[in-house]
């Protein structure tokens, strides 16, 4: 199946070239890998309590998105005429969404397209280098990835919905997301699952980030600061899901240790900056086998930290994690 570039997570990338990927063959079986040790976590601190503007359920409303941004510590100047042309493109993009799963997958799973009406994509269009929100810009006709600072972006949204999709979220579902990003993956899959925890590597989008979910009464994301070559071990039982949103060169072995039996984890997986990156889902059965099987061409940024300081070659200059100089990440 071959996605358009425009459609699907990346901006300025050809269709992906094969044999770059290192990846498994789609038909093989994968034992686990020995797991290292991550970093100690820094004492955490104690966040302030931020209201909740919106509860879930409640009407989308001008007043309640002014404040929804103020609660969650964002600027905005958006007038209430200009808000009720976003929800007109709002509904025209829903169902731009619906017939996209509908192509892709031979039907929209209700569950997905429900999300995508209650999450209020608007909310999530915000330059965090510079402090300017773009809510006018969230449902355009061409979809594609927004920057959002920090060398991440806010994904285009019919990429998302393909993947939000693809991991076929049920509401008994506990899913960890390796890059919070915008926030807006996680939020949709909160939507749908149990538990939804997220791990984002930029520390001061990181942290910004973190104070976007309680106005919206999102109570079920848990998010943190840290590296997600390690995953999030302190969750007992694993995860159902595991959603990778930067190109690793190998699966790191702790994010398939703690997928659960007949678990799924997306995760794109190629050379940094090269085309060739494939979008692999790995599925783990009962007695714990893992199997992978090569999907769509896609295009990331690299995942960094760990991942970055063990595939270099010796000598090779890492930077260190946060702020990145590179292209956005989707």
């Amino acid at each position: 199946m071959s996605i358009e570039r425009r459609h699907l997570f990346a901006a300025g990338a050809a269709l992906a070239l094969p044999n770059l990927a290192r990846a498994q063959d789609p038909t093989t079986e994968s034992p686990l890998a020995s797991v290292a040790e991550p970093p100690a976590p820094r004492p955490p601190s104690t966040p302030q309590p931020i209201p909740t503007t919106t509860p879930v359920g409640g009407t989308w409303s001008h007043a309640n998105y002014l404040a929804a941004m103020r609660a969650s510590g964002r600027e905005t100047s958006l007038t209430e005429p200009n808000f009720r042309i976003i929800q007109g493109r709002r509904v025209e993009a829903l169902r731009r969404i619906e017939n996209y799963l509908r192509t892709r997958f031979g039907a929209a799973d209700p569950a997905v397209l429900r999300a995508f009406a209650e999450v209020p994509r608007e909310y999530y269009h915000y330059m965090y280098e510079g402090g300017r929100a773009a809510p006018l810009e969230a449902y355009e006709a061409d979809p594609k990835p927004w920057a959002i600072g920090y060398g991440s972006a806010l994904s285009d949204y019919l990429g998302q919905a393909y993947m939000t999709q693809a991991c076929e979220p049920k509401p008994e579902h506990v899913v960890l997301e390796i890059g919070t990003g915008s926030g807006f993956q996680s939020s949709l899959l909160s939507r749908i699952v149990s538990k939804q925890y997220s791990i984002e590597i930029i520390q001061p989008l990181g942290r910004a980030v973190q104070r976007i979910y309680a106005p919206l009464g999102y109570g079920n994301v848990e998010t943190r600061v840290g590296d997600g070559f390690f995953g999030w071990p302190e969750v007992e039982g694993g995860f159902d899901t595991i959603i990778v949103t930067c190109a690793a060169q190998y699966v790191p072995p702790a994010l398939l240790a703690q997928l659960k039996p007949g678990g799924r984890m997306l995760i794109p997986i190629g050379q940094p900056f090269r085309r060739g990156q494939f979008l692999y889902i790995y599925t783990k059965d009962a007695e714990g086998r893992v199997r992978s099987r090569k999907d769509v061409g896609v295009y990331f940024i690299p995942m960094t930290g760990e991942m970055q300081r063990r595939a270099a070659p010796p000598g090779t200059p890492v930077a260190p994690p946060g702020p990145p100089a590179n292209p956005p990440r989707t």
